[in-house]
């Protein structure tokens, strides 16, 4: 379907540009958003008459947009949940969790503006994109812990904060690893210098095995 976009749409163009797109996203998204037009003679002659127009408040829309963004470019919104030793989630942190947390720090936005591709399922810091208008986005970060005190270290160390029996495991598991790393450093050095290590076989294999069978002397035909 061959559409008139009002705004700008990422990923279509601009205000003003004429675009084809899917019938079913035209007819569940653009037109009912106000998004976008049909692109007839009759409608095309309409957005030219209204263009100015059009481009003033949308203009204006993204002036006081950037203004929001300004301010609420990387905030930061604590969202307290229950979490597992692990990490893990009981339940989940959705775009409208996100949406209701920044309103609650003074911001007003809709959790259509809040692009999560995922709920979040875990414990940690993440950044998370705001739309405030098709020209504007800021990023803003979720701390999703347990409590405001485990919050304020994961934004000091960036990390998740799971339990001592967690973190003993993964600190063995980088010990074995670097113990690793030191024996085959050490056995490629060894391979470098020649050294190989033999074996007694190894040394014995290059004897002649008849050298210690008993020698008849020459000559000796005495018979009984």
């Amino acid at each position: 379907m061959e559409v008139i976009l009002l705004e700008r749409i990422e990923g279509l163009g601009q205000m003003g540009d004429e675009v084809s797109v899917k019938p079913g996203f035209a007819r569940n998204f653009l037109l009912p958003q106000k998004k976008a037009l049909r692109a007839t003679e009759q409608n095309k002659s309409h957005f030219e008459t209204e263009r100015v127009q059009l481009e003033a408040e949308n203009l204006k829309r993204r002036d006081e947009a950037q203004a929001v963004g300004n301010k609420l470019d990387g905030q930061s919104v604590i969202l307290v949940r229950q979490a597992g030793d692990a990490g893990q989630l009981y339940g989940s942190v959705t775009a409208s969790d996100i949406a209701k947390a920044v309103v609650e720090a003074g911001f007003t936005i809709e959790k259509s503006q809040v692009v999560l591709n995922a709920p979040i399922k875990a414990l940690g810091v993440y950044s998370v994109r705001v739309t405030l208008h098709p020209e504007v986005a800021v990023a803003v970060t979720a701390n999703v812990a347990r409590t405001v005190e485990e919050a304020e270290v994961q934004a000091k160390t960036g990390a998740a904060v799971v339990s001592s029996l967690e973190q003993d495991a993964a600190a063995e598991a980088a010990e074995t690893e670097a113990a690793a790393a030191e024996a085959l450093a050490a056995a490629e050095e060894l391979f470098d210098e020649g050294a190989a290590p033999t074996t007694d076989d190894e040394d014995s294999s290059d004897e002649d095995p008849t050298d210690d069978a008993p020698k008849v002397a020459e000559g000796d035909d005495s018979e009984s």
